[in-house]
């Protein structure tokens, strides 16, 4: 039987093939999310195959004979030991031989990036932008010659952009779009619900959906929000300084319904919020959150809406207190 270790990682290998395949589809990434939701263990395995071919992209060919030596060394000394340096030896020969031929065939490059729950992560990318994911984010990098594209799957992410006339940087967040036109900024999008604040410089935001005349332009001290339900988006006013807030353990809120405030505060709690009564789910809320301090937030959350807190099948349920208790 195929070692789990050595399972996952021939699997993640695949996976990460299929992402930056010029025929991947949404629905690739779709499946690619369900499958690293499945198992702590698919995430790392990911993780570890993407740093293999991140080293090896820009290898030849005796450096990635020798950094497979490092995967797989020839003198070993158990059985046990040997499976998954074989597993970490058998992604480098599948992804090296995928970016060789990559190369040739295609200039485009894309690259995966997750984050767990209730954890920040930093990464730079190819062209020396900085990204900094929030919790429980997910984010595909589809990089080419003449443009420079960003897939926020789910989360929250703060970008300081290299500005390239050359190469436009776009964030898809679901049916919104938003052009870097020299910026620091943050997306938050919460299923089709999606948060663009400003921190500096400018971007165009359009709504995909919308045609050629549902697009404008936000600068710094700004933030747009795009509101599915009702399918506009608003420019509101905002604190430059507090655009990624979260960054330092603050969510901050402006009169956003409450759906979309409990599913940002389970990126960050380990125990889940469940709402229970729809009703409740179109509230708005505008304050402060606390990562460290959430259960703080919810003893006080009664005294400001009308809810009830209560634990249930290990979450903590949000039910609407001004029901009736049926008679019994």
């Amino acid at each position: 039987m195929m070692a789990k270790n050595e399972q996952n990682l021939r699997v993640a290998a695949d996976w990460w093939m299929r992402l930056r395949d010029p025929a991947a589809t949404k629905r690739t990434t779709q499946q690619w999310l369900a499958w690293t939701d499945e198992d702590a263990s698919h995430l790392d395995a990911f993780e570890r195959v993407t740093e293999l071919a991140t080293r090896l992209h820009s290898l030849g060919d005796v450096t990635r004979e020798r950094l497979l030596a490092e995967f797989a060394p020839a003198q070993i000394r158990s059985r046990r030991a040997w499976l998954p340096m074989a597993a970490a030896a058998a992604a480098v020969l599948v992804i090296a031989g995928y970016v060789g031929w990559h190369a040739m065939s295609n200039p485009a490059t894309s690259q995966s990036y997750a984050s767990a729950v209730g954890a920040q992560r930093s990464v730079t990318l190819d062209d020396g932008t900085r990204v900094t994911l929030g919790g429980a984010t997910r984010l595909v990098t589809h990089y080419s010659r003449n443009r420079r594209q960003v897939e926020l799957a789910d989360g929250e992410a703060y970008f300081e952009v290299v500005h390239d006339a050359s190469r436009p940087f776009e964030v898809r967040a679901g049916d919104v779009t938003i052009e870097d036109i020299g910026t620091a900024f943050n997306v938050r999008r919460t299923g089709q619900y999606v948060t663009v604040a400003m921190a500096e410089g400018r971007v165009r935001v359009a709504d995909n959906k919308g045609g050629a005349n549902n697009s404008l332009e936000a600068v710094a001290g700004q933030s747009v929000i795009f509101d599915p339900s009702r399918s506009i988006m608003n420019v509101v006013t905002s604190d430059p300084a507090s655009a990624a807030a979260w960054r330092n353990a603050r969510l901050e809120f402006d009169n956003e319904p409450l759906s979309v405030v409990v599913a940002n505060i389970n990126r960050y709690r380990a125990q889940p919020l469940r709402i229970a009564d729809n009703d409740l789910r179109s509230l708005t809320f505008t304050g402060t959150v606390k990562t460290d301090a959430i259960d703080d937030w919810l003893h006080a959350l009664p005294q400001v809406l009308p809810l009830q807190v209560s634990e249930a099948g290990g979450q903590t349920v949000l039910s609407d207190a001004r029901r009736t208790p049926e008679p019994r």
